[in-house]
């Protein structure tokens, strides 16, 4: 582990960032137009209260926290100090620190490269990933200032490529790292200068340094794939001990911009719809498992092949399916962090689920984790939907007092900026607090009795698993006739379908489901994703 310097982080993003912003501009391009083949379903879907009915706004406020203007307001990391202050990352290398009670901000640390995680040590230093390592930030002087950025590894490889960042930290009961990795992207090739070895398949090294042509454009690029992993561990979750030991834990990822460690050491990833995710996912990810995306396999030790050259149903024997798929357009665009609620219930939600940011919808996403046969999956719930919460949010934290801060973002991508804090004013609602897979359907479980059965307007749908950017909803039955049961006490309901199968995600629309007192449910859709199917009850 060594010191760097300011100057190093400079040096570095002085190489890289003028390739970003031309880039940028052209994924966003075909961001748009991804989003028009493949948004099937308006966002208004999901916001289905009639007026005057209960919102969000009735049991959540919201505030904007003010960022110093000198600073670009995009938020890469977010943390919630032992002492209550707020930390935070910034797009172009800041960690500021900010004290709520006084409504002020410190610098703590700059010159950093697209920090994009922060998390705290009990010694009160900071750990984050930036593009080119994994980084602890220490103030010895105790002035408020780091003045030792230590490199804790950069067991990795860099090859310039302006997709090619770095997410984390998330960290274990037993202090270790996760950090992901994205792929290249064949919109650029790779600098003359790289870090790490260059692997052998694929276009050769020579042509991917010479990208900056119209044969790359037309041609070349197509034979890298859409995403490409040419140096180390491109398309990996790695795991990184205290000492700073790095080894590659999991495969398969694309874009995995949300790493979080639960209460039980389980690690969660979210990734990004494109080649080879028909849509949006969340994994349970697990050491040794490949989850989808082959360009990381030409790092699997023994490796011997192009993975462009292996079929679909091949890739498909050896993958990890996700614990929740997220329908582009209609739920989820580009999944962020996840996060728990805290434990004090606090915020309004049960302890043992997950909430979960995007960039691009106005709302954050409940995950309900139902492990079946060994198995994980889960029901997706929307949260926090309405103008007040806004997009881009990219990560999260909670205070001390159960307060959610929320950080945003946009890279250049569709998104915002700036930081808001969002407190629940601790009335009841009614809400899904539970939904568990049976051998016939399903047990859906609420906060508050319900006045009398909803209406259920079940549908059924999977997705491709191909080469192509995106999918569309395959084998999808809407009108899905079900029958229903309602608890004595009016506060659990069984949905028993005709037919269940796995790889199929379940969406139920719980049409007019309120209380006796006409409270509205809030957060009316539930998307199941089932991988297994429980043998009994």
């Amino acid at each position: 582990m060594t010191q760097i310097s300011d100057q190093t982080s400079f040096k570095f993003m002085t190489n890289t960032v003028p390739m970003l912003s031309l880039f940028r501009t052209l994924v966003l391009i075909f961001f748009v137009f991804s989003i028009a083949a493949y948004s099937t379903i308006s966002n208004s879907k999901d916001t289905e209260v009639a007026q005057g009915e209960d919102t969000w706004d009735d049991y959540y406020t919201f505030k904007s926290i003010t960022i110093p203007p000198e600073v670009n307001a995009q938020i890469g990391g977010l943390t919630v100090l032992k002492n209550g202050n707020i930390a935070a990352a910034f797009h172009r290398g800041e960690v500021l620190i900010y004290d709520p009670n006084e409504d002020k901000w410190q610098t703590f640390a700059h010159g950093l490269h697209e920090p994009l995680g922060l998390h705290e040590l009990a010694d009160g230093s900071l750990i984050l990933a930036q593009m080119a390592e994994l980084t602890r930030l220490v103030d010895e002087d105790k002035n408020g200032q780091a003045d030792f950025y230590q490199t804790i590894s950069d067991d990795f490889g860099l090859s310039g490529n302006y997709h090619e960042f770095a997410f984390g930290p998330a960290v274990d009961s037993k202090g270790n790292y996760y950090i992901s990795l994205n792929v290249a992207s064949n919109f650029a090739g790779i600098f003359e200068n790289i870090r790490g070895t260059f692997s052998p398949f694929g276009p050769s090294r020579d042509t991917m340094t010479d990208w900056r042509n119209d044969e790359w454009k037309n041609t070349l690029r197509h034979t890298a794939g859409r995403m490409f992993s040419k140096v180390p561990y491109r398309g990996w979750v790695l795991k990184i001990t205290p000492e700073g030991k790095a080894s590659p834990f999991a495969s398969g990822f694309r874009s995995p911009n949300g790493l979080y460690v639960d209460k039980n050491d389980k690690l969660w990833v979210t990734d990004n719809q494109g080649d080879w995710l028909g849509t949006s996912p969340l994994y349970h990810v697990q050491e040794g498992k490949f989850y989808g995306h082959p360009a990381s396999l030409v790092w699997n030790k023994g490796w011997d092949r192009d993975p462009l050259d292996v079929s679909a149903h091949s890739l498909n024997q050896m993958r990890t399916p996700p614990a929740g798929l997220f329908p582009h357009g209609e739920l989820a665009n580009s999944p962020t962090q996840a996060i728990a609620p805290p434990q004090n219930k606090l915020f309004g939600l049960p302890t043992d689920e997950l909430i979960i940011g995007d960039m691009n919808q106005q709302r954050l996403i409940r995950f309900l984790p139902d492990q079946v046969n060994g198995v994980m999956q889960g029901a997706a719930i929307p949260f926090l939907e309405t103008a007040q919460l806004g997009i881009g949010n990219n990560r999260f934290a909670f205070d001390l007092s159960g307060n959610l801060w929320i950080g945003k973002t946009h890279l250049g991508w569709a998104g915002d900026e700036g930081i808001k804090s969002v407190a629940w004013n601790k009335k009841p609602y009614l809400f899904v607090s539970d939904v568990t897979l049976t051998k016939n359907g399903f047990k859906i479980s609420f906060s508050l009795p319900l006045d009398t059965k909803p209406s259920i307007a079940a549908e059924a749908h999977t997705y491709h698993y191909h080469a192509k950017y995106g999918s569309p909803k395959v084998d999808h039955s809407a009108n899905i006739k079900v029958n229903t049961t309602l608890s004595e006490d009016r506060k659990t309901m069984w949905i028993n379908y005709p037919q269940l199968a796995s790889g199929y995600v379940y969406t139920m629309n719980l049409r007019g489901a309120q209380t006796q007192d006409s409270q509205a449910l809030l957060g009316n859709i539930i998307r199941y994703t089932v991988n297994q199917i429980p043998q009994s009850d």
